[in-house]
């Protein structure tokens, strides 16, 4: 007797679930198959090939200016501060995935949502205050790498090697396309876990470390607070906000998303997760070798009395497990991330000019596409040269780099805050109000910071 179409009806109801239950127990098996077939170092490798300007934002943060600042901390007060690497990562990690959100679900960069949803005096307020910090970080940065230089070349003067640097950067940003160097940005971060290998090769009092790691200690002294303040002005830094969120751009244009609206259109759930995997992968990476640079300067310079580093060679005194090589590779570390960095804040300044005046930009484009935004490139890299020659102490302007980035960072903070907060501009990809929370109480301590610092230059 055939079945009647309710019946049917009836018969399909239940036999779906069985069905999507069926096809779902197939595709985890699947899966599991393909986990146990692959070799670690396959996923490993696919794990790294999907990591993008999340990695590359947070390898950049460990810049000269980094290093400088988080080896000060560790040799003059030991462990005590070590707890900031811990401190800052999740504040870091919500701040970068709020950037990196903003550039995914508007399909622009930071400077033209604030443009688009704050007034145009804001706007120029917070450029000129990226472009400051950012010329005094550029120069910071070139005169440490020249000083790192000459520790293995001393027969060349500094401002060679300034000048050797500033033009290799302004080459790689004109003449290589960003797919290409982005490729080979993630590599030069590598240079940093000389740091790691130190921490484990010297005797570290391990318990000491821990405790010190979970337990915050703060003196309040004038050398302390302003030491904080570079430190939290050096791995939450404004250049990185604005790279972050111009870079997701970049990446969605880079594969054939070229209006706006088609990058907004493509957002998916998708989309997010995989840009937060790679954002707090990068964050994590930054804050992890900002954990070794505290530890193997504790356990190196402080332990052998070196209390104030003030030149290159003292600095890298922190590598001396390595014997002969600490030259080498505190060279190639401070290189190596220099090379990653002064780009990042050069091009972090021209995305925000650029999209301030609504000029061609991306480091996709050729020169002859985007003469304004490659002039601010080289204008910033120009300046960055003048002030090495006019005598900038290479290591003290490495640390008031970081104090100037420290200051700046809330008055940036609180449009990104506002922006990623706001339903109209990001739709069901809105801050979770806990994100929202953890925002702002980065802003207060950051300004609280900021204003305390420049309270002990008086």
């Amino acid at each position: 007797m055939p079945k009647s179409k309710f019946q049917e009806e009836v018969v399909e109801v239940f036999e779906t679930p069985a069905k999507i239950l069926e096809e779902s127990i197939e595709f985890v098996e699947k899966e599991e198959k393909n986990l146990i077939n692959k070799k670690p170092f396959k996923l490993a490798e696919e794990y790294w090939d999907t990591l993008g300007p999340g990695l590359t934002t947070g390898a950049a943060d460990d810049d000269p200016s980094g290093i400088a600042t988080y080896s000060q901390a560790g040799a003059k007060y030991g462990f005590q501060l070590i707890w900031l690497s811990l401190f800052t990562f999740p504040f870091m990690a919500v701040v970068q995935e709020m950037c990196a959100r903003i550039g995914l679900v508007s399909g622009q960069g930071l400077a033209a949502n604030i443009r688009h949803h704050h007034s145009m005096m804001a706007l120029y307020v917070v450029s000129g205050l990226l472009l400051f910090a950012n010329v005094l970080n550029i120069a910071a940065d070139l005169g440490a790498m020249a000083a790192a230089s000459r520790l293995l070349f001393p027969s060349v003067r500094v401002e060679q090697f300034v000048i050797f640097f500033a033009f290799l950067s302004l080459f790689l940003q004109i003449f290589t396309t960003y797919a290409r160097y982005a490729k080979y940005l993630k590599y030069l971060a590598l240079a940093l876990f000389s740091y790691v290998a130190v921490a484990f090769a010297v005797n570290l009092d391990w318990g000491e470390v821990l405790r010190h790691t979970f337990v915050p200690s703060v003196t309040f002294s004038r050398d302390q607070i302003f030491l904080i303040c570079a430190i939290l002005g050096t791995t939450i830094s404004p250049y990185l906000f604005f790279w972050q969120t111009s870079q997701e751009v970049e990446e969605r244009i880079l594969l054939g998303e070229s209006s706006v609206k088609a990058r907004q259109h493509d957002v998916s759930n998708d989309s997010i997760r995989r840009m937060r995997t790679d954002v707090w992968s990068g964050m994590f990476f930054s804050n992890l070798i900002t954990f070794f640079i505290f530890a193997a300067c504790a356990g190196t310079l402080y332990a052998n009395g070196i209390t104030d580093i003030t030149t290159a060679d003292e600095a890298a005194a922190a590598l001396k497990p390595f014997g002969d090589f600490a030259y080498l590779l505190f060279a190639i570390g401070i290189v190596g991330t220099g090379l990653l960095a002064v780009p990042v804040l050069a091009g972090s300044s021209a995305y925000a000019i650029s999209e301030s005046f609504g000029w061609k930009h991306g480091l996709y484009l050729k020169l002859k596409q985007a003469h304004a935004f490659y002039g601010v490139i080289i204008v910033s890299m120009l300046l960055g040269i003048i002030a090495n020659f006019m005598g900038l102490d290479p290591i003290h302007g490495l640390i008031y780099a970081a104090v100037g980035n420290g200051i700046i960072a809330p008055f940036i903070l609180y449009f990104i805050v506002r922006i990623s907060a706001d339903k109209n501009i990001m739709g069901e990809y809105v801050n979770h109000p806990f994100i929202s929370l953890i925002g702002w109480i980065t802003i207060v301590v950051m300004a609280v910071t900021g204003v305390a610092a420049i309270a002990t230059l008086f």
